[in-house]
């Protein structure tokens, strides 16, 4: 699996930031919870780790810089989200096909603060993928932080969701005026129904006369051709500099030899993606 050996990694950091109480507290219901098998401990223990473990910043000095650490780091963990994943890793590494559809349910309860938390790491359970229904329920929302949970920053996604899902979760980040530049894996996800999906948007927005994004074309590039290859020329055209550059990049980066030439129209904005000075990270600065 993609993040093996998590619950060790977690064990690990708990021990340096965790208070002794606190520590104690933790391993002691894991234990009597895996002992026992007992749901209703483990449901109780899941609700009070929000009244026993302070919710302080992650020191990861000293710490590896593996996936797990990385993923922590990105996502801003505090402690009381790295009691509360632990917790349900533990468990599940115990004994997984006892305490899956206990997991399940958890989520299927849990508050606005536990929820989030469960969607930030839900790529360090194991067998991740079995939880991917939460993920894809959670694009529904509208509200902003249970949204980017699972969108930004987090390589869930593209590890789990399919074309049909991941385009879904593109579009209403979009929609819901997200930063585009946090999702993970944007040029992997690239699909030819996505880059439909992207200019029909587009066309809608325009014809509102409203503004997207520029950063929402980048996984048109390897399928340019007829109405998206106009949108283009069109980009170019613009008054907006940021447009500019997103047509240079997305033509720049494609395979497709008609956006090359029409690339071959704009030498400068060429040259500055060559030098590197242009790419997407720099898009907007």
């Amino acid at each position: 699996m993609p993040y093996s050996n998590s619950g060790d990694i977690l064990s690990e950091i708990l021990e340096k930031n965790g208070s002794k109480e606190e520590k104690q507290w933790i391993f002691d219901k894991i234990d009597l919870i895996v002992q026992e098998l007992s749901v209703k401990k483990f449901y109780m223990a899941y609700t009070h780790c929000a009244s026993k473990v302070e919710k302080r910043v992650l020191d990861f000095k000293g710490f590896d810089e593996n996936k797990t650490v990385a993923h922590l780091k990105e996502k801003g963990a505090n402690t009381l989200e790295l009691a509360r994943t632990f917790m349900l890793v533990r468990i599940l590494e115990s004994n997984f096909d006892f305490f899956e559809d206990k997991v399940r349910n958890i989520i299927g309860i849990a508050d606005t603060s536990e929820l989030e938390t469960l969607l930030k790491y839900l790529v360090l359970l194991p067998n991740a993928g079995n939880f991917k229904f939460a993920a894809v329920e959670a694009l529904r929302t509208n509200i902003a932080t249970i949204f980017d949970a699972i969108a930004m920053n987090n390589p869930y996604p593209a590890l789990y969701f399919n074309a049909q899902q991941w385009n879904q979760m593109y579009l209403k980040a979009a929609f819901m005026q997200r930063d585009l530049s946090q999702i993970v894996d944007v040029d992997k996800m690239a699909n030819k129904e996505l880059a439909r999906i992207i200019s029909d948007y587009a066309h809608e927005r325009w014809a509102a006369s409203r503004t997207i994004d520029p950063e929402f074309w980048r996984p048109v590039s390897n399928f340019l051709e007829g109405q998206t290859l106009e949108d283009m020329v069109r980009l170019f055209e613009s008054d907006n500099p940021i447009e500019r550059n997103a047509a240079a990049l997305v033509c720049y980066h494609s395979n497709k030899s008609e956006a090359k030439e029409l690339l071959d129209g704009y030498p400068s904005l060429r040259n500055e993606i060559e030098k590197e000075s242009l790419t997407w990270k720099t898009l907007k600065r």
